[in-house]
């Protein structure tokens, strides 16, 4: 029978408590819930509210609960309508009438708004581990890479060369923001609801502060409708997430460029890649495609958690348990996601001689060109015409800026002579924007050293 069994008459339809129960998904929050439980069970005691034996039976209980389930012993009943309610009910067959005392000052409303905090505190410790797990591959593979020219594009189009290890760390600077997001998130996500009750509080002379500093919060809520009835951290987290697999997305959208063979500048690693059933040539990039989709089911979480929370008047409402699984996928898949494109990152072989060839092609050093003549004397805007003539004329002659003869450069401007050449070579072209945050490798070396000196800072 159900703890609320008092005032019903009837036993719950099979099919209503299949609907209604959450045991399924929340029994991810089990360690949580049992914690929180031992953390209730020694408040009460300290403030006279139960006698320290039945603290005392509680805490022995529960932890002999919690030592069966993680050893397997103890399985979860797919009746229960909460993770909440199965442990209650196996503490009480365990250690009798104290058991049915745990309850006491304590709503399941703030019970499942403190179980979900703890439990999406320990979360934002891990994403945040493997963003930053993530952040030290590309350092690494940007230190490899401070030499290699490719070319800088927009609209698609070549635009200006870079360096590989210049494109990285753009991605190296996506993710740390990621992680200071995160952590602003984890700010709001520690503050401890245990005391809200149902919504009014309650008349017992509660310690909250006690019971928040045993299970490790900052802080407490100050409103205890709020208390029972805020997801914002949930929102918030959801949005983090869904920033984080925008990132993940366009790097792995870059990665399916990049492998293709109308790009070829890296090759995957066999063990990150898939083949075809039937055409023996294929190379996959299955991984980062794979990545790429499920962006899409994670901002489907936040959407829909937005969806949820709109029309909820205060203070608790059912419809509040979808943030579980929403958020439990979101943040599995985040995991997944970085786990995974982390070491496909390590392993991916950099074509550098592709690189360059294809920076070599379609005039990315023009407006180098174009500077030069600045440097000469003339007014930008005359340059970039003169400039944009040379192009048009290399185009109709199928030849480049640098095979171009030092005459007929003459011919488009008098100004033009032999040190137009080293104006226009990549690595030059590269290295003399040698400004903060410019692709030089002066500056990428900087940036590389300034981060890994942040990163022991974003903890």
């Amino acid at each position: 029978m159900p703890m609320w069994e008092g005032r019903f008459s009837k036993t719950l339809d099979k099919r209503t408590n299949d609907f209604n129960s959450s045991i399924r998904f929340d029994h991810k929050m089990y360690k949580e819930d049992i914690e929180g439980s031992i953390a209730h069970a020694k408040m009460l005691a300290k403030q006279h509210i139960i006698e320290k034996d039945d603290e005392s039976k509680i805490i022995f209980g529960l932890n002999s609960i919690l030592k069966d389930i993680e050893n397997g012993s103890l399985e979860f009943d797919p009746n229960a309508e909460d993770i909440h309610m199965f442990i209650e009910a196996e503490l009480t067959k365990r250690i009798g009438q104290s058991g049915k005392k745990l309850h006491t000052a304590r709503s399941r409303n703030d019970q499942v708004a403190l179980d979900i905090r703890m439990y999406l505190k320990k979360q934002v410790i891990e994403i945040k581990q493997n963003l930053k797990n993530l952040i030290y591959t590309l350092l690494e593979k940007a230190k490899e890479n401070t030499e290699t020219i490719m070319p800088g594009y927009t609209h698609m189009q070549r635009a200006q060369p870079i360096t590989f290890a210049h494109h990285l760390m753009a991605y190296v600077e996506m993710f740390k923001r990621d992680m200071e997001r995160l952590t602003e998130t984890y700010g709001r996500i520690d503050t401890c609801p245990i005391g809200s009750c149902a919504l009014a509080g309650t008349t017992y002379n509660l310690d909250r502060e006690f019971e928040a500093k045993e299970l490790g919060f900052s802080k407490i809520t100050n409103n205890s409708l709020d208390g029972v009835s805020d997801r914002d951290f949930i929102i918030e987290l959801l949005a983090d997430i869904s920033i984080i697999m925008m990132h993940l997305s366009r790097i792995s959208e870059e990665i399916i460029l990049w492998s293709s063979w109308e790009f070829k500048f890296v090759e995957l690693d066999d063990a990150f890649s898939t083949g075809s059933s039937i055409m023996p040539q294929k190379k996959n990039p299955d991984i980062t495609e794979l990545i790429r989709g499920k962006t899409g089911r994670v901002y489907g979480s936040l959407m829909g958690m937005l969806t949820v929370m709109k029309g909820t008047p205060l203070a608790y409402n059912k419809d509040m348990q979808e943030d579980k699984e929403l958020v439990f996928d979101a943040i599995d898949t985040v995991n997944l996601s970085l786990s995974t494109i982390d070491p496909l990152i390590k392993t991916m072989t950099v074509l550098k001689e592709n690189m360059k060839a294809a920076a070599e092609k379609g005039f990315i050093n023009a407006t180098d060109c174009a500077d030069y003549l600045v440097e000469k004397g003339l007014p930008f805007r005359d340059a970039y015409k003169v400039v944009g003539n040379i192009v048009k004329y290399c185009i109709e002659n199928n030849t480049t800026l640098e095979k171009l003869d030092l005459s007929v450069y003459k011919q488009f401007n008098p100004v033009f002579e032999q040190d137009v050449y080293q104006a226009i070579d990549l690595i030059n072209c590269v290295n003399k924007r040698n400004i903060i945050g410019g692709p030089a490798k002066e500056q990428v070396e900087k940036q590389i050293e300034l981060v890994e000196k942040e990163l022991d800072i974003l903890k």
